[in-house]
């Protein structure tokens, strides 16, 4: 089960560079590791991140191996008007979580 925490500002002026965080909950097998009878546990990590401000995309991200498990990330982008913000999380096998914020801009 994977979820996702974002943390966006309820309001910001037109123009204000505004701080989002998030982190979402995904386990990150490498695919390196083995279970007890020595068999290799199947890879399955995030492979990608999507943020889009009102349908367009303002940060994107791909993911590696060196990536921990449940990662959080902190970008910036600038408040241009209200609207919804989209997250999307890509893991191996094209399952995505997504989550919405809603932001007004005066």
């Amino acid at each position: 089960m994977s979820a996702a925490q974002v943390r966006v500002p309820a309001q910001a002026k037109k123009g204000e560079v505004i701080e989002i965080k998030t982190r979402v909950t995904h386990d990150m097998e490498t695919g390196l590791r083995k279970d007890e009878k020595g068999k290799a546990i199947p890879r399955l990590m995030l492979k990608s991140f999507v943020c889009k401000y009102n349908g367009t995309p303002v940060f994107e991200a791909d993911f590696d191996t060196s990536v921990s498990a449940n990662p959080m990330m902190t970008f910036f982008t600038v408040a241009t008007e209200s609207g919804k913000l989209e997250f999307t999380w890509t893991d191996d096998n094209g399952v995505q979580i997504k989550e919405e914020a809603s932001i007004s801009v005066s």
